[in-house]
């Protein structure tokens, strides 16, 4: 190897920095990795990149920011000693994911809890002081992170607020117009008769319309071009990743990105460590990861399903009060109805085509999840590029085994594994579960054996890119046969 290439490696996985440096023959250049007392990041480069090809390898895992950070100071300070190219070279590229629902700190999709009947905590009542002394007291459910979570959220809290003072009756000339109360009405004569509280069915129906109607979507932040313009302003002139979980995050930046591909090494463990792959199943355990589970099953020549979940209103199209039999002379039924979970039933609900709920109180939709494909007496083998909170695999595992599948792999890229993902997954049927090392995964194989968890080696791939790279030669011999 020239001597003229320098890489360097920070603090979140050294032992892949070396297994990197081994496939290259070269030693890692020294620097000084360090914090001071008040948390800033200290680092000191003790080799010499002036005029040198350099490659930084930090990948973005454990504390995240702090990675991320040492990365940009990194890549700086080798830009500013001088340095010919800097590569930034981020096996786990941190921050590519582009969220479609809140999450909680641990990792966790954010799921209201269910009201339960006769509880007295069902809500808590909370007392907001206003600005003239007085204070209004507000009904949030357990489980919400924010009283305006969405827009008939608003609407509804603006209608618990205390009844503004009606204006006095209008005089028009010796008459009087009497003022209508909430929920009364006039007859014929004038007078008023006595007010009818509306039906709670129909108060509900109305509820279920507004907000379906309403349009609204939460919006969540992305921050594709801010990470993409951290980098390139400390100095990165290209960056090398792998799998990406978003497909148009390279879009961000203008220098070269290459996103390099962990499929060659799925389809060499799947020919030459599942037995009897020829008779096995690639399932896509979501809609979004259909395009790369088929790009396996394809090379391989096997067979493929999906697991499809849809999420449909429970209030059809029309008016507020409209159910299932208006307009008919028989007893209507109510569109919505709740139905308390039986006594010990388990966390996650086994069955083939399943229709479960959302947890709210108010439920506007039932998620419906089936199988497209036959799973029946096969091996079933999960594909996915990142597994975080590990509820879509392990989930996909339940209801694959109770469709008949005999065994059920899970491979993915990137083993995140974030709060209790681990437990999740001891306690789930999935036999076999297989990732990179991308990310560090010692907690990985200490919590579920090693018999239980097999490492895909990706040192050799990125190895082989830096050595091109740094040759000017190309890589896109990567993408299709790994190395």
């Amino acid at each position: 190897m020239s001597n003229n290439l320098v890489i360097f490696g920070g603090d979140s996985h050294p032992k892949l920095v070396a297994q990197i440096c081994a496939q290259l023959d070269v030693q890692p250049s020294k620097v000084e990795l360090g914090k001071f007392s008040n948390g800033e990041t200290s680092i000191a480069v003790k080799s010499s990149v002036r005029e040198k090809d350099v490659y930084v390898i930090q990948s973005g895992c454990g504390h995240v920011n702090d990675t991320f950070m040492q990365l940009l100071i990194l890549i700086s300070a080798c830009k500013s000693a001088s340095a010919s190219r800097v590569t930034a070279v981020i096996p786990y590229f941190c921050y590519s994911r582009q969220p479609d629902i809140p999450y909680t700190a641990k990792g966790a999709p954010i799921i209201s809890q269910r009201k339960s009947s006769g509880s007295a905590s069902a809500s808590t009542p909370a007392a907001t002081p206003t600005a003239g002394g007085k204070t209004v007291t507000t009904t949030q459910r357990p489980g919400a992170d924010s009283p305006f979570k969405s827009l008939d959220s608003a609407i509804r809290s603006t209608i618990q607020s205390p009844t503004p003072v009606r204006p006095p009756p209008t005089t028009v000339g010796s008459s009087r117009i009497p003022m209508i109360p909430e929920g009364g009405k006039l007859n014929r004569s004038g007078g008023q008769q006595t007010p009818q509280p509306p039906s709670s069915t129909s108060a509900e129906a109305e509820e279920l319309f507004n907000a379906q109607n309403a349009g609204y979507k939460l919006w969540v932040v992305q921050a594709g071009t801010l990470i993409a313009n951290l980098l390139t302003a400390a100095g990165a002139d290209h960056v090398i990743t792998m799998d990406l979980h978003d497909r148009q995050f390279p879009g961000f930046f203008d220098v070269p990105v290459d996103n390099l591909y962990c499929k060659p090494l799925v389809q060499n463990y799947i020919h030459h460590c599942i037995p009897g792959y020829r008779d096995a199943v690639v399932v896509s355990p979501d809609a979004g990861g259909a395009k790369r589970a088929t790009a396996v099953a394809d090379a391989l020549e096997l067979s493929f399903a999906m697991i499809h979940k849809e999420r449909r209103s429970q209030l059809l199209k029309g008016p507020p009060d409209a159910t299932l039999t208006s307009g008919a002379d028989i007893p209507s039924k109510p569109l919505l109805q709740h139905n308390p979970p039986p006594a010990g039933a388990p966390a996650l609900h086994r069955s083939g085509s399943s229709s479960s709920v959302s947890s709210a109180s108010s439920s506007k939709f039932v998620q419906t999840t089936m199988i497209v494909g036959d799973v029946r007496g096969k091996t079933c083998i999960l594909v996915d590029d990142l597994v975080d909170t590990s509820y879509t695999i392990t989930r996909a595992a339940v209801l694959l085994k109770d469709q008949g599948a005999t065994a059920v792999y899970a491979i993915a890229t990137h083993g995140v594994f974030s709060g209790d993902a681990l437990e999740r997954i001891k306690r789930s049927p999935i036999d076999k579960i297989v990732v990179s090392n991308t990310i560090p995964q010692e907690r990985t194989l200490a919590v579920l054996g090693k018999h239980r968890v097999d490492i895909l080696d990706v040192s050799r791939v990125f190895g082989e890119a830096i050595r091109r790279i740094h040759n000017g030669e190309s890589i896109s011999m990567l993408f299709e046969y790994g190395w």
